[in-house]
């Protein structure tokens, strides 16, 4: 290994140490200052990416970037990731907000977590239930598996031609070492309670009953995503089933499935609902930077701009690792 990569290795795990204590110390500053945000506002701005000709209204735009995931706000290489609780709110905001007629989700997404999916679609049947509000959709280059799984309950989703999409289904995974393991003489202790306390352990081998067990986990979760695209796209279960075998769409695919509205952009779709609800001003919630993200800027001119290998390597190192049901596309 080069004196290059030994010396970013290093800073790395410094960098991860430091981390660490900016985590400790800012956890007690922001549960002190929570109160603080709200008696000011929220954790993001309002901008306006479009001035419209009507007055009294509003139209939110709302952004959806990454993997579906609450992994809080991120490590110190990657400020701009999608932070669950905070997306959970802007939904929560632009739905109270009596100023909002019509709210669009802009999605860009491989999907995620099965709970997470499912908290983002409650959010968006409570606003559209609760404050008769207009939700549309509008898909960027990917909205698949959850992506999709989120965009079901929407009164209209827009996608790119382009656009990669579908993917329905349900997937967990594992890695198994332990061939390699026996080959290096490395051998795992394990005491447990039951027989199947170490299912999907990467040091055995997967038994039938093992399998059939988790098996019997995704067939209930496909089955609810197979009930939320039915009801949102007022579809049988029976038609879902058939073009729900996790293969991938693209816009125009979907939109022959019936899966889509419309094709276009984010421009078009805010059109549409300019269209529906007034030509009014339409705005974007823009999350604040924030001290992290202000550490993460630093750290990236310090570095230089190529850190992805800085970047994954803290993701490998900070990332709970073990097997999850995830509504994702994986390539």
């Amino acid at each position: 290994m080069s004196r290059k990569r030994w010396l970013a290795l290093i800073a790395v795990a410094m960098l991860l140490v430091v981390s660490l204590v900016v985590n400790m110390a800012t956890s007690v500053i922001f549960s002190n200052t929570s109160s603080f945000m709200d008696s000011m506002g929220q954790e993001w701005s309002e901008q306006i990416i479009e001035t419209g000709d009507d007055f009294g209204g509003q139209i939110v735009v709302l952004e959806l970037n990454g993997v579906i995931q609450d992994v809080g706000d991120g490590g110190i290489f990657a400020p701009t990731g999608y932070r669950h609780q905070m997306f959970l709110s802007q939904i929560d905001q632009a739905g109270k907000n009596p100023n909002v007629e019509g709210i669009i989700i802009r999605v860009n997404t491989p999907g995620g977590g099965v709970v997470e999916s499912a908290e983002i679609h409650e959010k968006i049947v409570d606003v559209q239930e609760t404050y008769d509000k207009p939700v549309y959709v509008s898909m960027g280059n990917m909205a698949a598996s959850g992506g999709y799984y989120i965009a079901a309950p929407a009164d209209k989703i827009i996608a790119s031609p382009q656009t990669i999409t579908g993917s329905i289904g349900v997937i967990m995974e594992s890695i198994n070492v332990t061939e390699l393991a026996e080959n290096y003489g490395v051998r795992v202790n394990t005491i447990k309670s039951g027989p199947y306390k170490d299912i999907m352990s990467a040091t055995r081998e997967m038994t039938d009953e093992d399998r059939a067990i988790l098996q019997s986990l995704i067939d209930e979760s496909y089955d609810e995503f197979v009930r939320i695209i039915a009801e949102g796209r007022n579809m049988t279960e029976s038609e879902v089933r058939t073009i729900g075998d996790g293969r991938i769409y693209s816009g125009s695919q979907a939109m022959e499935l019936d899966l889509v509205d419309e094709l276009g952009s984010l421009d078009d779709t805010i059109s549409m609902m300019q269209e529906q609800v007034g030509n009014f001003d339409v705005i974007k919630y823009e999350p604040h930077i924030g001290f992290p993200g202000f550490l993460s800027m630093s750290l990236k001119q310090l570095l230089g701009h190529d850190t992805g290998e800085l970047a994954t390597l803290e993701r490998i190192l900070a990332t709970h690792r073990s097997p999850s049901l995830q509504y994702i596309y994986t390539e």
